[in-house]
């Protein structure tokens, strides 16, 4: 909040704030527990604490956009809202929504101790919802039978490509009920579990928050990336020769490179390295929620790479486009299997998320008019 006199309240230290506002080996650089909207806004433009955690997320929802629209201007692409792309849009909404939620909720949590509590439910529904647009991507563009057409009796099916033995099958009978019927089902139940289990680390298990939270995220990692495991330990859908083996050569790099920035990413929301060496020296910058933030968003950004690389592959093969023109053993997205699904998770995702604000206002409610009456200092004139 601001003086009569223009000039922005000082930032506090750890021993002036509410035990509820202190990070870990954090001391200074901390904002006063009952900003405006305005101020919360102003606050971004100073050095405190929560700065460098809003911009980390903040400016990579341009960057992830640039290269999100390079799709469109492909040779051979189809329109933008045409049914090929809505797993895309649906994956770009689950990713905007997260860096977005992210952002904001550092930057408005100073308005009261009840919007923090709101800020972060708001902020782990988006992430649970974003590991759901990714399971859409990869259902339909990394779907083991993403695309394979019928040509013969009810159980025969083969990629229809030019140059593609007829004997070169890709059939998954093994697995092909999960990935059919349990697939997406099962992503947006570990989704619902994680916001469940995040939101209640926000009042109880406190101790354990940071491992609890990066461990629940572990679970929807696995579920959502099993057609790219499957993927990774079968051989191509597609001809050797063909231009689309070619295009998807790149996926098992971007994979790999996507892990690795979510376990590089976990080390330091576990670890708060550097911080813990060095407590208030990383208080403004470089501490590790900052190189998390990092860390996740370049995890994004090589998965985005990774589900172009499939989009390309299935471009460059028309045969393949979702919905093909004959019978398609893996039928294309439709609006209700794709907005209609993350329309249904996030109406439930809202659902909790109003219960456990409700709680947390009935918890720190108290609280934030206490603070109210100890700190009038927006009533303050300069002399």
């Amino acid at each position: 909040m601001l003086l009569n006199c223009g000039q922005p309240l000082p930032l506090l230290r750890y021993t002036d704030v509410p035990p509820r506002v202190i990070e870990n080996f954090i001391l200074t650089g901390y904002r006063f527990p009952n900003y405006s909207l305005k101020d919360c806004l102003l606050s971004a433009f100073r050095p405190t604490n929560e700065t460098g955690n809003f911009w980390t997320h903040f400016l990579p929802v341009f960057i992830f956009s640039y290269y999100f629209v390079e799709v469109f201007g492909w040779e051979g692409a189809p329109h933008g809202d045409a049914p090929f792309f809505y797993p895309l849009w649906n994956y770009y909404i689950g990713v905007f929504c997260l860096l977005m939620a992210s952002s904001m909720a550092h930057l408005l949590n100073s308005m009261s101790l009840v919007v923090r509590e709101v800020c972060f439910f708001v902020d782990y529904g988006t992430i649970s919802a974003y590991t759901v647009g990714s399971s859409l991507a990869y259902y339909y563009y990394i779907h083991p039978r993403a695309g394979i057409v019928e040509t013969g009796g009810n159980n025969s099916s083969h990629m229809d490509l030019k140059h593609e033995p007829t004997g070169s099958s890709y059939a998954i009978p093994d697995f092909s009920v999960f990935f059919e019927a349990l697939y997406i089902p099962s992503a947006c139940v570990v989704a619902i579990i994680c916001v469940l289990s995040c939101c209640n680390t926000r009042q109880r298990w406190r101790k354990h928050r940071y491992v609890i939270r990066t461990l629940v995220f572990l679970l929807p990692f696995l579920v959502s990336s099993t057609p790219v495991f499957y993927r990774l330990l079968t051989r191509s859908p597609y001809s050797a020769t063909s231009s689309s083996f070619t295009a998807s050569t790149s996926t098992p790099t971007f994979f790999y490179r996507h892990c690795l920035w979510l376990l590089v990413s976990a080390v330091f929301n576990i670890s708060k390295f550097p911080e813990r060496l060095a407590p208030g020296r990383f208080d403004i910058w470089g501490h590790s929620h900052q190189w998390f933030h990092c860390c996740t968003f370049l995890s994004i950004l090589d998965e985005l790479h990774m589900i172009k690389a499939e989009v390309r592959a299935i471009l460059l093969s028309p045969t393949l486009l979702l919905p093909p023109a004959t019978l398609a053993r893996l039928p294309g997205p439709t609006i209700t299997s794709t907005y209609g699904v993350m329309l249904l998770l996030q109406t439930t995702i809202i659902s909790i998320i109003v219960w456990f604000s409700w709680r947390a206002n009935c918890i720190y409610g108290p609280q934030r008019d206490q603070l109210a009456k100890e700190h009038p200092k927006r009533h303050l004139k300069c002399h």
